[in-house]
């Protein structure tokens, strides 16, 4: 085993610093956890003027990437610039570089995981990617070693942070969304183009990773249902609550006799489920297996010491690794065939609120509609609405599968009665 692993850097930026920040004032604990010193040898920067937080000799800086992907002294290489293109292409060459590769690209390893990971195997080389999903929780090590032994039959999560700030706000302040956002634009909880967060883009790229290695199945973002937190609106957090309901943007992956499901959608969930205390930037997972039951992980989703926490952690395990001889052996590619459900295998109640007209019939024409189609309620609240001739009606289903409910909605919206369905939400978690 050599006395000292080099590493290489791409990038330094926020992540890229906490991960030199961390190598450097956690060494002693490094040397004794790896049984080697652990140096940067080499980062990859755009403007090497540019002042930076960390201390870090010129000598180490570069403009030019084959300084750190073909450096024969490089054993580690750990790319943090994130994008795709790029990154996959310096990636790709470091695995052909019999290099091994950390990385927190959740975009770049939900799209081209696979191909990645199979180059890692075919160069017996490490290709780690903890920090992509919940930043410092240590979920896809959980999933991968922790939970090996048991089968996952679902994994529900709150996997983006910027989204769960507003919701939190939204709900215990009761204010509208646009004032939410640009507060957390202003706080640098979200970017100043925040669709990717807001329309639920983020969070199915990372469930995308999840739902691969929960059940070793390769999966893509078309696989994944999406819709973003957009529509949601303080009547709709008002209602939840009345009946006892906190709205989370969820991602929800299940597996039910070989066919899995991936959504992420604003989700209702039980006031008193472990999700719905997650506040603020956190992140969390709650993973259903067959033999442990249920367990959550919680912690920061983001931020620089978190994401760089990660990030060495991955690190330390390429290093026990080569000690070991064992590098390119721990990646696991998917086993079995893509198989999706259809609508009528996923299951689940739902929330949904209507404006109707405030007439004698209005509600027997809507309960029998739902009658017909197999449809049972489960909680009602309906309130006239002053001075204009309508009601609000918001309604709670008993467990029903997505195709009958879809059948409803639709034939809702068509009802004469029916003025306006103003939200639709699934119910997890009872």
């Amino acid at each position: 085993m050599k006395d000292c692993v080099s590493v290489g850097l791409l990038g330094l930026g926020t992540v890229g610093s906490g991960v030199v920040h961390m190598i450097d004032s956690h060494q002693k604990e490094l040397q004794q956890r790896v049984g080697c010193q652990v140096k940067v040898a080499k980062v990859l920067v755009r403007d090497m003027d540019k002042e930076r937080n960390v201390d870090l000799d010129d000598s180490v800086l570069t403009q030019n990437p084959d300084d750190v992907i073909n450096n024969p002294d490089v054993d580690v290489v750990i790319e943090v610039i994130g994008g795709i293109d790029q990154a996959k292409e310096f990636i790709l060459a470091s695995l052909n570089n019999q290099k091994h590769v950390v990385t927190a690209n959740k975009d770049l390893m939900a799209i081209h995981g696979r191909e990645l990971l199979t180059a890692a195997v075919e160069n017996e080389s490490d290709l780690f990617y903890e920090a992509s999903v919940a930043g410092g929780i240590p979920i896809l090590r959980s999933l991968v070693e922790g939970l090996s032994s048991d089968r996952i039959t679902k994994l529900m999560g709150i996997v983006n942070g910027t989204t769960n700030y507003i919701l939190t706000k939204m709900t215990k302040n009761n204010v509208p969304y646009e004032s939410v956002l640009k507060e957390a634009q202003d706080l640098g909880f979200a970017e100043a183009d925040p669709t990717a967060d807001v329309e639920g883009l983020d969070a199915a790229r990372k469930m995308v990773i999840l739902g691969t290695l929960g059940f070793s199945m390769k999966v893509g973002l078309d696989d994944v249902k999406v819709e973003g937190i957009t529509r949601v609106d303080e009547d709709d957090i008002a209602y939840s609550k009345k009946l006892g309901y906190t709205i989370k943007l969820l991602g929800i992956a299940s597996s039910t006799n070989g066919s899995i499901e991936l959504s992420v959608q604003p989700t209702l969930l039980p006031s008193r489920h472990p999700l719905a205390a997650v506040n603020d930037e956190y992140n969390a997972v709650y993973v259903y297996g067959e033999a442990v039951g249920e367990t959550m992980f919680y912690g920061p989703g983001a931020g620089q010491l978190p994401t760089a926490t990660a990030v060495v952690s991955d690190l330390v395990a390429v290093i026990k690794n080569m000690r070991l001889g064992v590098n390119g052996k721990s990646v696991i590619l998917p086993q079995h065939e893509r198989k999706l459900k259809e609508d009528e295998e996923i299951k689940s109640k739902h929330f949904i609120r209507l404006i109707v007209k405030d007439e004698p019939g209005a509600f027997s024409k809507i309960s029998h509609l739902f009658q017909d189609r197999g449809l049972s309620l489960e909680k009602l609240i309906q309130e006239p609405v002053v001075n204009n001739g309508t009601a609000e009606l918001v309604i709670i289903t008993h467990e029903t599968n997505q195709k009958a409910f879809e059948d409803v909605h639709n034939r809702l919206r068509d009802l004469d009665v029916v003025v306006e369905v103003k939200s639709r939400y699934r119910v997890e978690g009872m």
